[in-house]
Parts: C-alpha cells; structure tokens; sequence
C-alpha cells in the first residue's frame, strides 16, 4: 500500500521501511495484538538509520500514536492518517458483527472487500497495491478488540514531537479530527480533497507532497 510512497522518497535518497504489522502481509499466518503492533514499531524504528519520522495509516495510524505516547521515543515526528475517530467500543463492537458476518461467505469475504477496494480507488494500479499484499481477514476481529485500549486523545495530548493529522474530505473516519488536532501539542491537521478514507491511495500524489513537507520539516530520514 505504500509503493507510490516508497518510491517518490527513495528516489530523493531517503530510506524507507514499511513492515508488516502482525496478521497483515508476509505475517498473515499471525494473530494480530497491540502489544505485537507495538514490538514492529520499535523494532523498525530501533533498526533504521539516522532520525526517523514515522508514518502510519488508519490502524497504522491509531498504533503511531499510541506507540509514541507510552515512553520517550526517538523520532522526529509522526505523520497519523486516517484516524480520525476515537474507537468506542459500541462502534468496534458492531463492526465487528459486520465482520462476523462478512466472513459467513464462503471465501470469508474476500470478493466483497476487493469489489469495493476497486469502487473506491478507481486508479486499477493503486487499487492492486492495496489487494496484493494479502488481505488481513482472519484479523479483523483481532484488530477491533485491541483497539478498544487506544485513547486517542490522551495518547496526542503526551506526544512532545511534532504530529500530522491527515484525512481525506470524504473520509467517514474523521468525526473528532478537531478534537485530535486540540489535544496535541504541536500538530497539524491536513485534509486532502477528494480523498476517502484510503487517502495515501485515493489521492496518492497529495498525500506523498504531505508527507514529504513533513519529513523535511522535522529534518528526518525515514
């Protein structure tokens, strides 16, 4: 999902790392934990040279931030999209059912997450990014019980590095963006027009001029 990303930076000479988080891509056999979210990020952060800006999109997003605000971290900045809404456990709780449901089909819901992967990101190649690393199924349940321990707010209001916030116009997952970007420290919030919740996908170029702007911002490798 970051290959557009990984590109654009890599060309400007700056090394970028995207690991997997657990249950998702290469480690798609494994059962998804905030703890185990946690261990990735320190570990990617802990191997990377040079200061390091750190970037996360939707779970991704929601883990940044709750990875920066547990300790003192050593990263210029964090870049949180799509993460606009603190997950309560009512909405968790019935997204869940939603997903229990879904996975009722017989290919556990595969064709009908990939059919509106492909309705929402009309561009086919990056709509093939976001399907061809796996899709993270069996982990959905996993992923929306462990988010009910993230509290966004708390965990933007004890981050003492530099945040964005960015979402799409049409995201649905931005209802409390004002209330994030209030809690914050020293924040920015960004919103992309025209872009879903997929921002990073649906408005690939925008996102990246974001991103870097951030990046050189805070002066950092990534």
């Amino acid at each position: 999902m970051w290959r557009h990303q990984v590109g654009v930076l890599s060309d400007l000479g700056y090394t970028v790392s995207t690991p997997d988080l657990p249950g998702h891509g290469a480690r798609m056999g494994e059962r998804f934990t905030l703890d185990g979210g946690v261990a990735t990020i320190d570990e990617a952060v802990a191997a990377a040279p040079g200061p390091v800006f750190l970037a996360g999109f939707s779970l991704g997003g929601y883990l940044a931030a709750h990875w920066a605000a547990a300790a003192p971290r050593a990263v210029s900045g964090i870049l949180a999209a799509s993460c606009g809404t603190q997950p309560h456990r009512v909405i968790l709780d019935a997204w869940r059912l939603g997903a229990g449901a879904i996975h009722l089909l017989p290919d556990r819901g595969l064709g009908l997450n990939n059919a509106v992967v492909r309705a929402v990101i009309r561009d086919p190649q990056y709509a093939h990014d976001v399907i061809a690393g796996g899709v993270a199924l069996e982990v959905m349940q996993d992923v929306l019980r462990e988010l009910r321990s993230i509290r966004m707010e708390s965990a933007l209001s004890r981050i003492d590095q530099p945040v964005w916030l960015v979402n799409g116009t049409l995201d649905h997952i931005r209802l409390q963006e004002r209330r994030f970007l209030a809690a914050t420290r020293n924040g920015t919030l960004v919103r992309i027009p025209g872009a879903t919740h997929m921002v990073s996908l649906a408005r690939p170029e925008a996102f990246t001029r974001v991103l870097l702007d951030a990046i050189r911002s805070c002066g950092a490798a990534l």
